[in-house]
């Protein structure tokens, strides 16, 4: 079971482990989140595209997904624009947003659920 275990601007400790960047949350490995893809076609990492949504689901494999859980920051910047909704639910992938903030304290089944954590505002 994965731990959120505390957040502050800029950081974010999961299971004992802090980093101080953006993070995908695998099964078996937590990555650097490749805010790049959005950031190149967009000027911005706040809004989160399609094309990075799909680089994270094919990582994990469609089938395993139950819910994909997105800290937005912590102020709630980052948001999922149309076509990444759009692309969810085509997909029949539930998702949910909150601050990151708010994820502190949870225990979240990561074989079942991606985590996507927004770091900064």
């Amino acid at each position: 079971m994965l731990k959120i275990e505390s957040t502050d601007f800029g950081e974010v400790t999961v299971n004992g482990q802090t980093f101080d960047h953006d993070v995908v949350i695998f099964p078996n490995k937590i990555i650097e989140r490749k805010k790049w893809i959005t950031k190149e076609k967009h000027g911005t990492s706040h809004k989160f595209t399609k094309d990075e949504m799909e680089e994270y689901v094919e990582t994990m494999r469609l089938e395993s997904i139950d819910k994909i859980v997105v800290g937005t920051g912590q102020y709630g910047k980052l948001s999922l624009l149309p076509e990444t909704e759009k692309y969810l639910e085509e997909k029949d992938i539930k998702y949910e947003l909150k601050k990151t903030g708010e994820l502190v304290g949870e225990h979240i089944d990561e074989k079942k659920n991606l985590v996507i954590l927004h770091v900064t505002c």
